[in-house]
């Protein structure tokens, strides 16, 4: 068995692609609440956003039941390349798309689908068979039901794709608080998106600003 070596995230490295986050097949996404899982895609696209990462989305038959991307993704990234595919199921199969992945000049991939079990998984094995370290967000890809999310999951898992929840991608992306994005871009980040988080930081500052010690 070869030796372990830790594959972190390099900001500098990675690309993010937004895969069939599509309006239609949204409503197959059974494994996350609706509310919890539009959080979750926008949150994936985001991270784009503050971390300055190439960004390629795709769509699959978008005219069909499919549906179009989300408003808030185009508007969050009107330039960036959208590939909408008519036909191909792998996203890896459109040459297109392989083209807009490519020049971006990124050998790490972070990605992220509806379904797990298709979108996200059949691209995430292309891509290690082609070269690149890839990161799968699992919070931000849903599929029919956790019973399908885990076996897709373990399947890539099984084939080198690393599995990471929102939380994981983000501090990875980041590594040091102290860092530029650090906590400054971060913490409103985690307040819009992992609330639990953000809910902590503001306790923190109120119990600084108005608070009485517990005395532990």
């Amino acid at each position: 068995m070869a030796p372990f070596k830790y594959e972190r995230i390099d900001k500098g490295e990675a690309a993010l692609l937004i895969v069939d986050h599509q309006e239609g097949l949204y409503m197959l996404a059974h494994d996350y609440s609706p509310v919890q899982f539009k959080n979750n895609l926008l949150a994936h696209a985001a991270l784009g956003k503050i971390f300055n990462l190439p960004v390629v989305m795709t769509s699959s038959s978008e005219t069909g039941a499919n549906g179009p991307l989300p408003k808030e993704l185009l508007e969050m990234y009107p330039d960036a390349p959208l590939i909408k595919r008519q036909g191909e199921v792998n996203a890896w199969d459109n040459a297109d798309f392989r083209a807009a992945v490519e020049a971006t000049g990124k050998k790490q991939i972070i990605l992220a689908g509806i379904t797990t079990d298709v979108c996200t998984a059949f691209l995430a094995l292309s891509l290690v068979d082609a070269g690149y370290t890839v990161y799968a967000h699992s919070d931000a890809s849903g599929t029919f039901d956790t019973r399908t999310a885990q076996d897709a999951n373990d399947r890539m898992r099984a084939a080198g794709v690393h599995v990471l929840s929102m939380f994981a991608v983000a501090c990875e992306l980041m590594r040091d608080w102290r860092s530029t994005p650090g906590a400054k871009e971060m913490m409103p980040f985690f307040d819009t998106y992992l609330p639990q988080y953000g809910f902590l930081a503001r306790a923190h500052d109120a119990a600084i600003a108005n608070g009485t010690p517990s005395g532990l």
